[in-house]
């Protein structure tokens, strides 16, 4: 199994707390929204690969029957949490098979950043695909392209919850070998438990970082036909329709 970054695993518990669903409003209803402009057929479910802590899903269920699917067991537990009427599913994007079954659509959010490399790109084409029905739509959204990547930068954030935990993080985003297709994001955490005992933890997560060609040649090989387009926080996105011949 691939080694997760931390706030996957054991540090899981306090995803929500970092990134919390509410802030996702606004987003899921654009990638809803783009996910029915994109396909030929109407789309009654999606399969969300990479599906985290199901921020998304919390509001794109209320349009579409969501059938979540993450590697991380912890972070599907975080998911069932917000989401527990929702069908999940243990998976990575890359290997994913479920049997018999297609979706009218597939996404993928920010979970892609974590393919590494140009291979592992084209098996979640492929796994998304397989999974399509033709005519369905495809949308990702990976954190960067290449060109529109610009480190080092950094973010920050956190949430305090109602029974006294909270935390506070800084990103620090760097590119130590520009000729490869990887970066790095660094992240402190400082949590502060419900009794007030505060301590510090640190967690690295390795991204990938492709051309748009990369991703648009990967999804047109799978079998979409796809189109990049810049969402309103200026972030590429990629869309397709699953061929039907």
């Amino acid at each position: 199994m691939k080694e997760r970054p931390r706030l996957y695993s054991d540090l899981a518990g306090w995803f929500h707390l970092l990134t919390p669903p509410h802030e996702y409003q606004e987003e899921a209803a654009y990638y809803g929204d783009r996910i029915i402009e994109a396909s030929s057929i109407p789309v009654h479910s999606v399969l969300e690969l990479g599906s985290g802590g199901g921020n998304n899903a919390s509001y794109m269920k209320q349009r579409f029957t969501m059938v979540l699917s993450d590697m991380s067991p912890e972070m599907l537990e975080a998911s069932r949490s917000i989401n527990p009427e929702l069908e999940h599913i243990l998976g990575d994007m890359c290997t994913l098979r479920i049997p018999g079954r297609q979706f009218d659509a597939v996404f993928v959010h920010d979970a892609a950043s974590y393919l590494p490399s140009e291979g592992e790109v084209r098996a979640m084409a492929s796994t998304a695909a397989l999974h399509c029905r033709p005519g369905g739509s495809i949308l990702v959204a990976p954190d960067h392209v290449w060109e529109t990547f610009s480190p080092p930068y950094t973010d920050w954030g956190g949430y305090d919850d109602p029974d006294g935990r909270g935390i506070r993080y800084l990103m620090w985003s760097t590119d130590p070998d520009p000729s490869d297709t990887t970066y790095i994001a660094d992240f402190a955490y400082m949590l502060r438990e419900a009794d007030g005992n505060l301590r510090l933890e640190h967690d690295r997560h390795l991204l990938g970082i492709f051309p748009e060609s990369v991703w648009m040649d990967a999804l047109e090989e799978a079998g979409f036909q796809s189109r990049p387009q810049t969402d309103p926080w200026g972030n590429r996105v990629l869309t397709g329709i699953k061929r039907t011949g």
